[in-house]
């Protein structure tokens, strides 16, 4: 058949191979014998599990307690009660929150049916029923997102939007969460 080419990665000047399982007598090698700048490094031990909030701190390592006082508001299904947020997915501390919202709802604005009826009927008594034309109805559909991640969990809910003042109303709410997480004192 065909010869075998010298391999030239080998540090065996003649190129030909020498004892199996020893780097640099005829074994094959891929890239250099050393790692050093520039080339892959062995990737290291991955961290022990750490959950952090807001700007990286570690939480603080207490049971999650039971909540104490009344409910202090509530978006959807996301509930606070005293120092905790009480969500389906399950309790984390208030402190260090973070909170945020995302608008999904629409505003549309059309002329009613009946405007139009009152428009083709008045027109033909008197030209004033062109009038009934400039009647405009705002309708708001869609839903306000609402997000919440603390202790190392994640909550989402969806509010649905009723006017076009929802969103408003949910950022203020909102803001009132943030302000709750900012200022509630640790244990």
């Amino acid at each position: 058949m065909s010869e075998q080419q010298p391999n030239p990665y080998t540090s065996d000047p003649a190129g030909q191979g020498g004892q199996p399982g020893v780097p640099g007598q005829g074994d094959y090698r891929w890239g250099p014998g050393e790692a050093s700048y520039g080339y892959p490094q062995p990737y290291p031990a991955a961290p022990a599990y750490q959950p952090t909030i807001g700007a990286g701190m570690a939480t603080p390592a207490y049971p999650m307690a039971a909540p104490t006082g009344g409910a202090g508001m509530s978006l959807g299904d996301i509930t606070i009660a005293g120092d905790q947020i009480i969500t389906p997915s399950g309790n984390m501390p208030l402190r260090g929150a973070m909170w945020n919202a995302t608008d999904f709802s629409r505003t549309e604005e059309k002329i009613p049916p009946h405007a139009i009826v009152l428009a083709i009927v008045f027109f033909l008594f008197c030209l004033l029923g062109l009038l009934f034309l400039l009647m405009k109805q705002k309708t708001t559909t869609g839903y306000i997102q609402v997000t919440v991640a603390s202790g190392g969990r994640h909550h989402s809910t969806m509010i649905p939007a009723v006017d076009a003042y929802t969103y408003q109303w949910v950022m203020s709410q909102l803001n009132h969460a943030r302000s709750l997480s900012m200022t509630v004192s640790g244990r």
